[in-house]
């Protein structure tokens, strides 16, 4: 059986997958979506990136395909309920990078508070002449509040690394989950509420029709001026013209972004504003984490066209 592979991996997936035909894309750029098409139509199984769009008109077109391995936890690039449909098992990568992204949300976070990216920068530019008291003074995250949008397996772990820094937590999310709130020592409060309270607001949800657009310049205005939003969810949840106008009237502090509403298109005018930290979608990226994840994806390959079962971690 043939299985496509859109982007090269952290992981010697030739040798793991022995067992079938590899249609192998050695690129580390996003494969065009004609492209796709074209090599996704004798394709028995697809590992795919999130950039990816594997949607009704490619899986129409697809008559071999048995099973997606979307190599993310996000799957918003597939549909799935077509997908389902079709018959075709539609998986992503739970759990191996929940601490991973977790980490890389809470350095954003005290990234953008201490302007550790300004103090670089300013270093390396040679203007460091001595200490001062007034150089680069930042926000302290001890006994602050930070609101989480979105409270998964995520949000729970980045909800323990605030723990150290005795922050009260905060999430907003459409289910509330009581265990967790034992847990983390988070509570639960309305989206207003969320909006108004926090000192740091960390966007950790999936996108959705009631996430799209979540945070505008009606979200900002609720914000208090000396608060700090930090997106490692999706870009579309933030209206990213509204976070320009935000950014620049002083509606909020800063930002820190992994995530982009048209990416990988940023908005030119981020570039030009210093209280803000820009990434390019990182949020996985270790060396252990993103081997694992190219390992689960093979694994439910492996699942799918070689024992006829679906994984845990498939989604449909």
């Amino acid at each position: 059986m043939k299985v496509l592979i859109t982007q090269k991996l952290p992981f010697n997936v030739e040798e793991y997958l022995k067992d079938f035909e590899l249609d192998y894309r050695k690129e580390s750029t996003p494969i065009p979506y004609e492209e796709l098409y074209e090599r996704g139509k004798s394709a028995h199984g697809i590992i795919s990136m999130l950039s990816d769009k594997i949607d009704k008109n490619l899986l129409e077109n697809c008559p071999n395909l048995k099973v997606v391995a979307n190599y993310a936890v996000g799957y918003n690039n597939i549909d799935v309920a077509f997908a389902t449909q079709k018959g075709i098992v539609v998986c992503n990568t739970p759990d191996v990078l929940t601490e991973t992204t977790a980490e890389l949300a809470f350095a954003l976070m005290i990234s953008i508070a201490r302007r550790i990216v300004e103090a670089d920068n300013f270093t390396r530019e040679g203007k460091f002449t001595g200490w001062s008291p007034e150089l680069y003074l930042g926000t302290d995250l001890f006994k602050k509040t930070v609101g989480l949008y979105g409270f998964g397996r995520i949000g729970q772990a980045f909800a323990r690394c605030c723990k150290g820094f005795e922050m009260d937590i905060i999430y907003h999310t459409r289910n509330r989950n009581l265990q967790a709130e034992i847990l983390t020592g988070a509570k639960y409060v309305s989206f207003d509420e969320l909006l108004e309270k926090s000192d740091f607001i960390v966007i950790i949800a999936p996108l959705n029709d009631e996430s799209y657009h979540k945070f505008t310049i009606n979200a900002f205005k609720k914000m208090k001026n000396s608060a700090y939003l930090i997106n490692i969810g999706r870009g579309p949840i933030v209206k990213e013209d509204d976070l320009v106008t935000a950014l620049k009237e002083g509606l909020i502090k800063g930002a820190g972004l992994d995530v982009y509403e048209f990416e990988p298109k940023i908005h030119p005018e981020l570039f030009n504003l210093k209280n803000v930290i820009l990434l390019p979608h990182i949020g996985s990226a270790s060396v252990k984490t993103r081997a694992e994840m190219a390992k689960l994806c093979a694994d439910s390959i492996i699942s799918v066209l070689k024992f006829g079962k679906k994984p845990k971690n498939a989604l449909n």
